[in-house]
């Protein structure tokens, strides 16, 4: 027997049966409310950091309520001005734990495109396809009152870096993991030799478009627009279990 939906069922009580379905496949980490964000590849439900000390990975998963990865900036034709979009999960994890000095700044994962071009140097990427990144964040009021960008490398400074930062002057790391889309959901697996000593660090859920700036100059690179935060108020309320 086909189950129908009945026609009154609006789109609020749409969003309301995506997301107590994705509340029920994911046991912890952040539920959000559907309907925050304009486009539905960007409204997220849920975000979660997960540990398998078994494995050593760190799993980061992000469902929205509509099809995750469907959207991406349209190709500018130039690197200034250009647009990226992403999913990110910022964190309280120290940046050294990663590659860069302590106390760095805001470390987030991020999956993100960007087809006016290419930050993965050592993998056969394009910046058009989901990809991720960690980047390091920082406020800075040049990119908008409470705005954040990924921190800049000023000349003449040699900050410890990872051996997979792609050569820009920005605290970004280009890894290499590959992001997974299914459905509408997006995870990241990560693997770390020491996560056991990250059971319990505080993550949130981001999905946001940023733009490279016009100067090129700093910052270069900035939030533009942050289309949805799974807490709210990016208070980062969860715990990676």
């Amino acid at each position: 027997m086909t189950a129908t939906i009945p026609s009154r069922l609006n789109r609020a009580g749409v969003l309301a049966v995506i997301s107590l379905a994705v509340a029920q496949t994911f046991a912890h980490g952040i539920e959000a409310k559907a309907g925050s964000a304009k486009q539905a590849a960007f409204d997220i439900v849920h975000a979660d950091v997960k540990v398998d000390a078994a494995k050593h990975w760190l799993e980061f998963t992000m469902a929205v309520s509509g099809k995750a990865g469907a959207v991406k900036p349209k190709k500018h034709g130039k690197f200034t001005g250009s647009d990226v979009f992403s999913y990110v999960w910022p964190t309280k994890i120290d940046p050294a734990e990663v590659g860069f000095d302590k106390d760095a700044g805001i470390l987030a994962l991020a999956v993100t495109s960007h087809p006016d071009f290419d930050d993965t140097p050592l993998f056969n990427t394009k910046g058009a396809d989901w990809h991720s990144h960690w980047v390091v964040l920082g406020p800075d009021e040049a990119c908008g009152k409470g705005a954040l960008k990924v921190k800049d490398i000023p000349a003449g400074s040699t900050p410890k870096l990872p051996k997979t930062w792609p050569g820009v002057p920005l605290l970004i790391d280009s890894p290499g993991y590959a992001p997974k889309f299914d459905h509408h959901v997006v995870s990241v697996r990560v693997p770390f030799d020491n996560v056991n000593n990250l059971a319990g660090v505080a993550f949130d859920g981001v999905t946001a478009g940023l733009r490279i700036n016009a100067s090129a100059h700093e910052p270069l690179l900035c939030v533009a627009n942050v289309f949805d935060v799974a807490s709210g108020d990016l208070s980062l309320p969860g715990k990676a279990e």
